[in-house]
């Protein structure tokens, strides 16, 4: 079975022609570079991605980006973004920082993609209590 996809490794963005049989890639044809036909026997036999998403932090009004450290199986996207959703970290938070660990089985962490300082005081009477 033949399948035309488009390569992302770059912004050339090749077009690919995969032939896959017994579940197995035994061509690929069309590719710049030799990253593309990685790519092609990845996407048609084990599709991947990155997932980026924004989580609610306890404490701020503003959300903290996060992402995968790593990209899984494109089937587990939408269960991915549904856990990342759950999440309400506290803060301080460091870049880097595992804000769900294992996400959805996968074996990969979500990590925050900044630092998020620690409470910050909500009113002057906070800021100096005395006067």
């Amino acid at each position: 079975m033949d399948q035309t996809i488009t390569c992302i490794n770059c912004p050339v963005g090749c077009r690919l022609k995969v032939t896959v049989e017994g579940g197995q890639v035994t061509g690929v044809s069309g590719q710049g570079c030799k990253r593309g036909v990685t790519y092609a026997r990845q996407e048609c036999l084990s599709p991947t991605r990155m997932v980026t998403g924004l989580v609610t932090v306890k404490g701020s009004r503003m959300p903290l980006s996060v992402k995968t450290e790593k990209p899984i199986p494109k089937n587990r996207i939408f269960p991915c973004m549904a856990e990342i959703g759950r999440a309400s970290p506290q803060p301080p938070i460091v870049m880097g920082q595992v804000i769900c660990e294992n996400v959805c089985g996968t074996g990969v962490n979500v990590i925050a993609t900044k630092a998020v300082a620690g409470r910050m005081p909500a009113s002057r009477s906070e800021m100096n209590p005395t006067g």
